[in-house]
């Protein structure tokens, strides 16, 4: 890809230093587009081709790039060759760059970017990602948020790329916690309530029986005998549980289908209870099970004694513990998807926990613990809606509905006083393109609610993805739904103004084009920066981080507004308007496949 223009000037190169296309390629880079200047389209770091020599007195690296340049000639794609920092530039032939770019981004569609030489040769592996994995029995809490829509553009990116991925939600349904909303549902609980409201009266519930245990001994001892018969199986017992876990699947599954999130494969820790005494059996045998004064079972993954590299593994009482399950867990998914890799999408506060885990499978003897990863994110602060503190997901939906549908009245109410004004016919080019969505659609939303959810979504979405993951930050609704700068909401209205384009002047544009009425800086910045797609793609398949794709997109609609001011189709000769109309096409489909891989479904209207 880029077209095949990087190929192109990677065989040229090879002719002259002796070296295999493939071997250039990843050195050969789109060049960023630049507001003050013109730029090249591909540039060649001299650097990079030297990064294996060891000889400290290479020349100096600018001379190294004049000279490769003088070896190198223009041919009927490359126009121009120049130097920069220790680099080498080319610049593509206009009309060719042009005429290819845009065939290539129609023709690909969906895969725009993905058929890239920078992904040939890429094996197709089978991936397992386990990421949301709320507590069964309580509302779907807001911390589980990052973990889901983070864990869900994980396995789009890897799906796009073409591999096998099975998405696991592994439910917190097992552990102490069940001993305590046992005993409590028997102390506080009414059918009527958990069959009209069933997780919000399991959370009250839950809430209510801390606090009795906290004060009363007889409480903590009820709870704990009754996980110990959820572990021995006794039927009542089970068949509460049951009841708890059903409905909160049903309820989750609502939820995910509000944020557009699905799963192969509904797990949990129940699965493993009796796998992992296997697991301590295996340990045990292997003379790595260590019994504690207290009767609990450690494993010593120091080999010195080191207490902070102790992992508890068995209760006093014989009953498993987190880590064991996940043990249990891993060593299962192997046998039945047999996989490549298996990622893991937490809060970093799980980090040493996930480095105990493979650690000990590689003790016990599996070699594929290093095929595991966990994927990190940090702490979202300050999310609170309107009535006070945010403890669950669907408050922040209904928040974010609220909202945007407000936000949306309110920018409807200013389009209709400006149409009541009757300003001069080229309003649509003086006014803010946030504002001109509405003032163009001619119809009512079929469904406002639905649209201000998905625009909602895209805002909270790209305010999360914008920085590191690992990164802890503080949540501002003000900034989520600001219409102007690098929001979703932003991208969200650039893709429905560009959608509404091809509605207004119909695809009877779209059979032809002339390139030579693409020549504009405003339209060579558009097809530089639709060449970078696969860069992009390929630098967030190697570290899983969002943020590449979100500031390509971001500059890319901004490109857009700026070329919707000045490249006019109304009005303009049909050659020059069916050849923009091709542009802003190119542009919204780039814009919506790099979207809907951030988990984002583009809305056409709002």
């Amino acid at each position: 890809m880029a077209c095949g223009f990087r190929r192109s000037i990677a065989c040229q190169l090879s002719r002259v230093l002796d070296l295999p296309p493939e071997n250039l390629i990843k050195s050969i880079s789109a060049v960023p587009i630049s507001r003050k200047e013109e730029v090249a389209d591909f540039q060649l770091s001299v650097d990079s081709l030297l990064e294996n020599n060891n000889d400290h007195s290479r020349p100096d690296i600018q001379i190294q790039a004049m000279r490769l340049a003088e070896k190198l000639k223009c041919d009927t794609v490359v126009s121009e060759i120049s130097t920069g920092q220790g680099t080498v530039n080319f610049k593509i032939n206009r009309e060719l760059l042009t005429k290819t770019v845009l065939q290539q981004v129609i023709e690909d569609g969906s895969k725009y970017g993905l058929k890239s030489e920078l992904f040939s040769g890429l094996p197709q592996k089978k991936i397992v990602v386990e990421f949301s994995s709320p507590n069964v029995a309580k509302k779907f809490h807001v911390g589980h948020l990052r973990s889901t829509i983070i864990g869900n553009f994980i396995a789009n990116l890897k799906e796009a790329l073409g591999h096998q991925v099975t998405r696991i939600n592994y439910l917190g349904d097992w552990g102490m916690q069940f001993g305590l909303l046992g005993t409590g549902f028997q102390l506080f609980g009414y059918e009527e309530k958990l069959q009209s409201n069933p997780l919000q009266h399991l959370f009250e519930v839950y809430v209510q029986v801390n606090k009795e245990a906290a004060d009363n001994k007889n409480v903590a001892k009820s709870a704990h005998e009754f996980f110990q018969r959820l572990e021995l199986g006794d039927t009542q017992a089970l068949a509460l549980w049951r009841k708890f876990r059903d409905l909160s699947i049903d309820e989750y599954i609502r939820i995910y289908k509000r944020l557009g999130v699905h799963f192969d494969e509904y797990s949990g820790e129940s699965f493993y209870r009796e796998k992992s005494q296997e697991v301590l059996k295996l340990l045990d045998s292997k003379g790595l099970l260590q019994k504690t004064i207290k009767g609990t079972a450690v494993v010593d993954l120091s080999g010195n004694g080191d207490p902070s590299s102790v992992c508890t593994v068995m209760r006093s009482d014989g009953t498993s513990l987190y880590a064991t399950r996940d043990i249990a867990a891993a060593i299962d998914r192997m046998e039945k998807y047999n996989f490549d890799e298996m990622i893991y999408v937490t809060d970093k506060g799980q980090k040493k926990h996930f480095q105990q885990v493979f650690q000990m499978l590689h003790i016990m003897g599996y070699d594929w613990a290093e095929r595991c990863l966990h994927v990190p994110f940090g702490v979202v602060q300050g999310m609170k809606t309107r009535r006070g503190d945010v403890t669950f997901l669907e408050d922040v939906l209904n928040e974010i509905r609220l909202r945007m549908l407000q936000n949306m009245a309110s920018i409807k109410s200013l389009g209709n006083i400006i149409i009541k004004a009757e300003i001069s016919p080229d309003w649509e080019r003086k006014l803010p393109l946030y504002t001109c969505f509405y003032l163009i659609a001619t119809k009512e939303l079929e469904n406002p609610q639905e649209t201000a959810e998905r625009v909602g979504l895209a805002a909270l979405i790209i305010q999360d993805f914008r920085g590191l993951l690992l990164s802890d930050y503080q949540f501002s609704w003000d900034r989520v739904f600001q219409s102007r700068g690098d929001t979703g909401v932003f991208l969200q209205y650039t893709h429905a103004r560009l959608h509404s384009l091809e509605e207004t002047f119909g695809c009877g544009y779209l059979n032809d084009f002339n390139t030579a009425c693409l020549q504009e800086p405003q339209s060579v910045s558009i097809l530089q920066h639709l060449l970078r797609f696969d860069e992009v793609l390929y630098r967030s398949s190697q570290d899983l981080q969002p943020r590449h794709i979100v500031s390509y997109l971001l500059t890319l609609s901004h490109l857009a507004a700026v070329a919707h001011k000045t490249l006019h189709i109304r009005n303009s000769p049909p050659e020059v308007a069916g050849a923009r109309l091709h542009l802003f096409r190119a542009v919204r489909s780039v814009l919506a496949n790099g979207m809907k891989l951030l988990g984002i479904t583009p809305v056409c209207r709002m």
